[in-house]
Parts: structure tokens; C-alpha cells; sequence
């Protein structure tokens, strides 16, 4: 009889533009502790604290508890060093009247 298999997919990115994506085939019933540990991740990147990352499968923020299901992708999140609305506000500034569409006002009349 042959073993439950799930296949899933591994994707961590440790830096801007880089992303790491690894394909595994796991017992059914593992977990997301178990992926990231069969993945590797804390052996190619020893800073990765398997416990005290953010953990999500397709978007979604997840316990490393979590069964996974065939098909899933395990996504470990970094922290961000940069506030989103703070960036877009110094692009906003740095763009200037460059990308402002200027309105002519109607004419009287």
C-alpha cells in the first residue's frame, strides 16, 4: 500500500527581488514546521529563526502548526524595514509635478 503524499511548495525571499522557491513531497499531515524544516531554510539561512517567523500559505497568515494540504505554498515572511505609507510618500514627494495630470478650469461662459 502505498504512503499519503502531499506535494507543496516552499517560497521564502531573503532580500528585495529575491525569491527562493523549493518543491517538496512530504508525508500527509505534516505541518508547516515540517516543511520549512525539510526545506532546508535554517541550514542555507542560520539567521531564519524557525521560531519567531511569520508564516502564510497562498497569502494567508498561518501557525506553523498548520496541516498542509496538496497543492499548498508555504510562504515564511520577512519583517518589513520600511513603513509602506511612509515609502509612498517619499516617492510622491520625489516625483514632484511630474506625474500630476493637471485639469484645465472650464471657461466661463
Amino acid at each position: 500500500m502505498a504512503r499519503a503524499e502531499v506535494t507543496i511548495e516552499v517560497a521564502y525571499s531573503p532580500g528585495p527581488r529575491q525569491v527562493e522557491l523549493q518543491t517538496l513531497t512530504l508525508d500527509a499531515g505534516a505541518s508547516v514546521l515540517q516543511a520549512l524544516q525539510a526545506s532546508q531554510l535554517p541550514v542555507r539561512w542560520p539567521a531564519l529563526d524557525l521560531t519567531a517567523v511569520t508564516v502564510g500559505i497562498w497569502g494567508r497568515r498561518t501557525a506553523l502548526a498548520q496541516t498542509l494540504r496538496d497543492g499548498d505554498r508555504v510562504e515564511v515572511y520577512r519583517a518589513l524595514t520600511v513603513d509602506p505609507k511612509e515609502a509612498r510618500r517619499v516617492r510622491y514627494r520625489a516625483q514632484g509635478d511630474r506625474g500630476r495630470v493637471r485639469r484645465k478650469k472650464p471657461e466661463p461662459g
